[in-house]
């Protein structure tokens, strides 16, 4: 496995070639390499890199940080919280789309893939990209937190105002890698059934993203995800 051949996107691959090349990657590549010897894994390989390949740097406005990808069939395609063509909603996607529907005063969506949001400058990325199929967090610790923190740095470093929305107490943990002085961080409980009545829902953060896009003279995001482009 190479994760240059998998990571097209040209603005993304020169900003990361650097990082590609060190050893901790290399170790990364060769666990997910025996892994699918011996396991499913999702997503498959060729949408490790989906979040970074849609949403090219220059037209990043918005970052939402997931955690790792949905585990079972047909769900996980290399976008935090999305899900694949006509997939049920996990539980923590349906409170999204709950905000989503009082926060914009928009219908439910139809389908829960957000491909959409990722073409009109929203990077979708967990902290995890990869995980073995029913065993949720089973390829943590293995480099990926790593590669994503570069990410974040240099998003923060080389951009100026991007919402980054955090939900979540481990999402939330990126917030020092973040100058909030340059960027707005957008906080609230995770949407998880869990914790989503503890401050998730009456959150905004879609309202708060184009408010604060609209002040700094970016183009707001476009969050309907039932228009046809």
């Amino acid at each position: 496995m190479n994760f240059k051949e998998l990571l097209i996107e040209p603005s993304w691959k020169a900003l990361l070639a650097e990082e590609l090349d060190k050893p901790y990657i290399k170790e990364l590549e060769d666990f997910l390499e025996e892994e699918k010897k011996h396991y499913t894994v999702y997503p498959d390989e060729k949408n490790f890199f989906n979040a970074f390949n849609l949403t090219s740097f220059e037209k990043l406005k918005v970052v939402i940080i997931g955690q790792d990808p949905y585990h079972g069939a047909s769900q996980a395609h290399g976008l935090a919280f999305s899900v694949l063509g006509n997939t049920p909603f996990p539980p923590s996607l349906r409170n999204i789309f709950t905000e989503y529907t009082t926060d914009l005063h928009l219908p439910m969506p139809k389908q829960g893939d957000l491909t959409q949001w990722a073409k009109e400058g929203v990077f979708l990325i967990n902290a995890v990209l990869s995980v073995r199929k029913g065993q949720p967090a089973s390829h943590k610790n293995r480099g990926w937190e790593r590669f994503v923190k570069r990410v974040i740095e240099i998003i923060n470093e080389k951009k100026e105002n991007v919402v980054f929305v955090l939900w979540g107490a481990d999402a939330q943990k990126k917030e020092s890698f973040i100058n909030v002085s340059r960027h707005l961080v957008l906080k609230a409980p995770h949407p998880s059934p869990l914790s989503s009545y503890r401050g998730f829902f009456g959150s905004k953060p879609f309202s708060k993203t184009n408010e604060y896009l609209m002040n700094n003279k970016i183009v707001v995001i476009d969050w309907n995800l039932d228009i046809i482009r």
